[in-house]
C-alpha cells in the first residue's frame, strides 16, 4: 500500500523520478557525502543490522498503526527493513542523494524535504521515527516539541542517538553532532517536550572500548583522521573473524533482552520509545 502524502503535507511536488520534494529547502548539519559514505557500507554492516533488527522489534510491539514516518531516514535503511515486515513507511530525508538511494532500494513512498518544509499538518503522523538525526539539531527541544506538534494524539516516537559525551570523537565533528546523550538525559528531554517515556536502553555495549581506544584518544591528540568510505567500510566489518563473532554474540544478547522490553545497561548508542501526551497532561 502507498501511503497518500498529500493528505498530510501541503508543500510538496512529486518530481519524474516519483520523489515528493518540498518547494522549499533549508541547511542542515550534516556533511553533503554523508549519506553516499553511509550507503557504501550500510548493507554489509553489523552496526546498521543491528538497528535493522531492534527498530522494527519495536515498532511492532509499540505500533499497532501500520504508518510509519522516517525522519531523516538518511538512505532508507531503517524505511526499507520496515516496509519488508508490512510496515507502510515513508522516508523523509532532505538530502538528495539520501533519498535518491531510498528510493532505489525499492521504498514507494519518499520525500525529499525535512520535516518542516514538507508542510506536514498538526496531529498528523501516527507513529515516526528519528534514529540518529536529533544530535545533529542545535536545538533538540524545540525539534522535539515539533515532533510532538506533528504526531497525532498519543502517537509513538522512536529515537536513537549516540551516546555519552566522554566518546566525543573527531567523527562528531565531522558527522555534524552538537551533543551526545545518556538515557537519562535522553528521557528528561522527552519528558520535557511532552512525551511519555515507555521503554528506554543503550545499544552496541561491546563497542564502548574500541571507541573510546580507536577514536576517542587518537581525536583527543590530534591523530584521527577525517573518516571516508574506506575507513568506515573497514570499521563496520568488525574486524578480524574472532572480534566479528564476540560481536554478533553481543548484538544477539542486546537483540533478546530488548525483545523482552529489557534495558542493556550501556553502550555507544541510547534508544527510547515514546508517547505524546496532550499538552496540558
Amino acid at each position: 500500500m502507498t501511503v497518500d502524502i498529500t493528505s498530510a503535507a501541503s508543500n510538496l511536488v512529486q518530481n519524474s523520478s516519483g520523489i515528493w520534494v518540498a518547494r522549499d529547502q533549508r541547511d542542515i548539519s550534516y556533511p553533503l557525502e554523508g549519506n553516499e559514505v553511509c550507503f557504501s557500507v550500510e548493507d554489509s554492516s553489523f552496526w546498521f543490522q543491528h538497528r535493522n533488527e531492534v527498530i522494527p522489534q519495536l515498532v511492532q510491539t509499540f505500533s499497532p498503526c501500520p504508518t510509519f514516518f522516517d525522519i531523516g531516514g538518511g538512505n532508507g535503511c531503517i524505511s526499507h527493513a520496515l516496509q519488508q515486515r508490512g510496515v507502510d513507511t515513508v522516508l523523509v530525508e532532505p538530502g538528495p542523494a539520501g533519498a535518491y538511494n531510498g528510493l532505489s532500494r525499492g521504498l514507494k513512498t519518499v520525500v525529499q524535504s525535512t520535516l518542516q518544509d514538507a508542510g506536514f499538518t498538526s496531529n498528523s503522523l501516527p507513529s515516526a521515527g528519528i534514529f540518529d538525526v536529533l544530535e545533529h539539531i542545535d536545538s533538540d527541544q524545540d525539534f522535539l516539541k515539533s515532533l510532538h506538534h506533528f504526531l497525532e494524539p498519543e502517537g509513538i516516537l522512536y529515537i536513537t542517538v549516540p551516546a555519552y559525551r566522554f566518546l566525543w570523537s573527531r567523527e562528531d565533528d565531522y558527522s555534524g553532532h552538537f551533543r551526545r546523550y545518556t538515557i537519562s538525559l535522553l528521557e528528561k528531554d522527552l519528558n520535557s517536550a511532552g512525551f511519555e517515556v515507555l521503554f528506554s536502553s543503550y545499544l552496541f555495549a561491546c563497542l564502548v572500548p574500541p571507541i573510546f581506544l580507536f577514536r576517542t584518544l587518537p581525536s583527543l591528540i590530534r591523530i584521527r583522521k577525517v573518516p571516508t568510505a574506506v575507513s568506515k567500510q573497514k570499521e563496520h566489518k568488525g574486524g578480524n573473524r574472532l572480534s566479528a563473532k564476540f560481536i554478533k554474540r553481543c548484538l544477539h544478547w542486546e537483540q533478546s533482552r530488548i525483545k523482552k522490553l529489557k534495558r542493556v545497561p550501556f553502550g555507544s548508542s541510547c534508544i527510547a520509545v515514546a508517547r505524546k501526551l496532550p499538552r496540558d497532561a
